[in-house]
């Protein structure tokens, strides 16, 4: 069964749009569009031009610096959760089910392009115009798109399973047939951002849900995987021959391990049993490894018994090498298969491996160089690099709500999130604070920040259509959509 993604839940205000009024002369007017809807993604050209888009199929573009938003077409009624723009003329926008969407005239009007998620129901979340030609696309089911030639085109790098893959033994037999015959079979994870810095640089990044982060350095012809490191070693667990009872000494250091890590839930616990040549060879009797599978799930439970008794939930902890009793089924197109998992559970000597798992959720990446960027997430997550994505540290910011999104202006990195979440750092994201003036007091969710190239002019969009607007770089921000005296009208 397919997932729900957290992402949807943030799109479900109800919609009241306004029509055009009527002149005098019975000709039809441009009306100024009173926003209702939720917005989830802004991208600002320059001091004056940005578009916004979100909730059931709205564009709002600007022209005049934020003062004024108009609604435009988009020839749908699905939400859209991400925009860039290329330039002042070229950009695109896209959404649930496939959809993406193009401009050539600033935002005015938006044409559908044809892709292979469309067919495959894959909702996009996030998309990065490098420049009129070349874009990134991401969504859910690892889906990576690219396209050369303006999106008339575009090629599928959606992340795909293989054998090898942890996620193999966990499909379903019909689709690990699929796999084995070679047909694409798509990771169950959901990629939120993509973001590029503007040519002659040829980096870009990704990043998503379960830790995933990605960095590239020829625009994306080839990927690598980002590493989370984190503060936190959990002790190996050592144990005898044909034993499966842990030490008190082990017992009590895992006790102090799921203590430290309880309120952490972007942590997760990697378990995985080992054996020695001696175990294998003596266990193992006539090719049939029952015997051995059997001490080592017993190995898995010693610990996975500690781990909760301590108060640690067994959702969070992730077995790595469980024993596979039906091996015999997949035999037969893999004489190796039962070779290969004894080699992954060969070990110098008897135990079970405990590793923390990174699983954080994460919403937008971001660069200020081709080294130095930022990602934030859920649970306040904030990580950072300084060495181009190979590695990510993180960042405390004191707040446990979600950070769904990250820029800097010229002298400070800001970053919002949900419930009027708003932490500010002045010294290059290594510390973080709630602004002390200058920010409007909301209690709603902001989506999306952006600034413009002069890092001066800038917009946050979220929740019922709100828009704020800095002219200071983000000293202090102006709610110029809905109007709070049209607010006030309303509720009057």
């Amino acid at each position: 069964m397919r997932r729900s993604s957290s992402f949807h839940a943030l799109g479900a205000a109800a919609v009241a749009l306004v029509l055009a009024a009527c002149g005098g002369s019975g000709e039809v007017t441009e009306q100024l569009y009173q926003i209702h809807d939720d917005l989830f993604s802004v991208s600002v050209v320059d001091d004056r031009n940005a578009v916004a888009v979100g909730y059931y199929g709205s564009i709002l573009r600007t022209d005049d610096g934020g003062n004024t938003w108009k609604e435009r077409d988009s020839g749908t009624t699905k939400s859209l959760y991400s925009v860039s723009m290329a330039d002042a003329k070229h950009g695109w926008a896209v959404g649930q089910l496939g959809t993406i969407l193009r401009t050539d005239d600033g935002g005015d009007t938006w044409k559908p392009q044809p892709n292979m998620k469309q067919e495959q129901g894959a909702h996009l979340f996030g998309v990065h115009a490098i420049d009129a030609n070349n874009a990134w696309v991401v969504g859910e089911w690892g889906t990576r798109l690219f396209t050369s030639n303006g999106g008339q085109t575009w090629e599928d790098q959606s992340l795909a399973i293989d054998e090898e893959h942890p996620q193999f033994v966990w499909l379903s037999p019909v689709d690990q047939d699929k796999v084995r015959k070679g047909e694409k079979v798509f990771e169950d994870v959901g990629l939120n951002y993509v973001f590029c810095l503007k040519p002659p640089s040829r980096k870009c990044w990704i990043a998503g849900e379960f830790g995933y982060s990605f960095w590239s350095e020829d625009l994306g012809k080839s990927w690598n995987r980002g590493e989370i490191r984190g503060e936190i070693e959990p002790p190996p667990v050592a144990l005898g021959y044909n034993e499966i009872d842990l030490s008190p000494e082990d017992i009590a250091a895992l006790e102090q391990f799921a203590k430290t890590i309880e309120d952490q839930p972007h942590l997760n616990v990697l378990i995985d049993p080992k054996a020695s040549d001696r175990e294998i060879a003596d266990f193992v009797k006539d090719g049939k490894p029952d015997q051995l599978f059997d001490l080592l799930d017993a190995r898995i439970s010693s610990v996975k018994a500690v781990l909760e008794e301590a108060g640690l939930l067994s959702d969070r902890m992730r077995v790595r090498g469980s024993p596979p009793y039906d091996w015999e089924d997949f035999q037969a197109s893999d004489p190796d298969f039962l070779k290969r998992y004894l080699d992954a559970r060969r070990a110098p000597s008897p135990g079970v491996a405990v590793n923390v798992g990174q699983n954080p959720y994460l919403f937008t990446v971001r660069f200020q160089d081709e080294n130095n960027g930022l990602i934030s997430g859920l649970g306040g997550i904030m990580l950072q690099t300084s060495d181009g994505g190979r590695t990510w540290s993180y960042e405390q910011t004191g707040r446990k709500q979600a950070l769904f999104a990250v820029d800097r202006s010229e002298a400070k990195i800001i970053a919002v999130g949900e419930k009027g979440l708003v932490r500010y750092s002045t010294d290059g994201g290594q510390t973080w604070a709630a602004p002390r003036q200058g920010f409007p007091d909301l209690f709603m969710f902001m989506r999306d920040l952006r600034f413009a190239p002069d890092a001066r002019t800038g917009f946050i969009v979220g929740q019922r259509g709100t828009v704020l607007r800095t002219t200071d770089g983000g000293d202090t921000w102006q709610q110029v959509m809905p109007a709070p005296a049209a607010e006030a009208e309303k509720k009057s």
